[in-house]
């Protein structure tokens, strides 16, 4: 008997270390939350300006090495900027840096020309963005929960979910399958090919009807097929909104009102394609390593 029950002593230290670690995480307190000077503005609803002012950044993690060193940009509400360059340049850090995964080491982050960190709170903030990552995090409930999770804060009737599914073009394909809406997704959205993932999270991000819309590198994980069905999707969903990019694939931020290259930190260039390609400059180099490209 003493045998058999010590046998099972390493499950209950493995136990007793994850129960550690569980009540670690809950105890932390999170390194960004609401200023003092932050307050809930009723009804606000934003333009989509948006101004990165002499951003510099370096990673908890990696203090010795600067990502960002004193990046300006500046976007006008209702227009698209596409964020390219190496990888490493700090592309994605300029994502996590507007929607407060992290705070600037200095310099200031605006939107309709307030400050993110000292004007607004979190909440509110947050409720003004839409992001649709390279690989959409999905739950294994229905695409009907899956595209309701878009704005957590309400019960959400079927026809706003339906609405947003027919904006990502996605609708057609669930109204197809025998359970339409109550389609249970399995774990990590397994009951899905990648292209339709990424159409219900354009649909679950649409929902919230977020000013500012976030894509970072959407469509770099799908084939030819499924890159021109999602993409189509993007441009519906990026009208009247403004709309930042982050690509490596370059054909697929041509149409961009402002494409900036970011390198080392800073941006390098910025303007439209055509403008770019006259500068024969950084977006140049970019353009002539992923293939043939017209000279105009």
């Amino acid at each position: 008997m003493l045998a058999e029950a010590l046998s099972f002593a390493p499950n209950f230290a493995a136990a007793r270390r994850s129960g550690a670690r569980i009540l670690h995480a809950l105890r932390r307190q999170p390194a960004v939350r609401d200023e003092p000077t932050a307050r809930e503005i009723d009804g606000w609803t934003a333009k989509g300006e948006l101004s990165f002012e002499d951003v510099e950044f370096r990673y908890p993690t990696r203090r010795h090495q600067p990502v960002l060193r004193g990046l300006r940009l500046r976007l006008e509400p209702g227009k698209s900027l596409a964020l390219v360059g190496a990888s490493g340049c700090g592309k994605s850090t300029l994502v996590q840096l507007l929607l407060r995964s992290y705070d600037p080491d200095a310099g200031s982050i605006k939107l309709d020309g307030q400050d993110i960190k000292y004007s607004l709170t979190l909440r509110q903030l947050r409720a003004q963005l839409g992001l649709v990552a390279q690989e959409p995090a999905l739950f294994s409930r229905s695409i009907r929960d899956n595209i309701a999770y878009g704005d957590n804060s309400r019960a959400v009737p079927l026809e706003e979910i339906i609405d947003a599914a027919q904006k990502a073009n996605v609708h057609a394909f669930i109204a197809q399958l025998p359970l339409g809406y109550d389609t249970e997704l399995g774990s990590g959205g397994a009951a899905l090919s990648g292209g339709q993932k990424q159409r219900v999270a354009i649909a679950r991000a649409l929902l919230r009807d977020p000013r500012v819309l976030l894509l970072d590198e959407a469509t770099s994980a799908l084939d030819a097929n499924s890159e021109k069905t999602v993409q189509a999707a993007l441009e519906v969903a990026s009208a009247s909104r403004t709309t930042v990019i982050i690509a490596h694939r370059l054909a697929t931020v041509r149409n961009a009102d402002t494409i900036a290259v970011i390198d080392k930190g800073v941006v390098a260039e910025s303007g439209s394609h055509e403008e770019l390609v006259r500068m024969r400059g950084m977006y140049w180099d970019l353009l002539k390593q992923q293939g043939p490209v017209d000279s105009a």
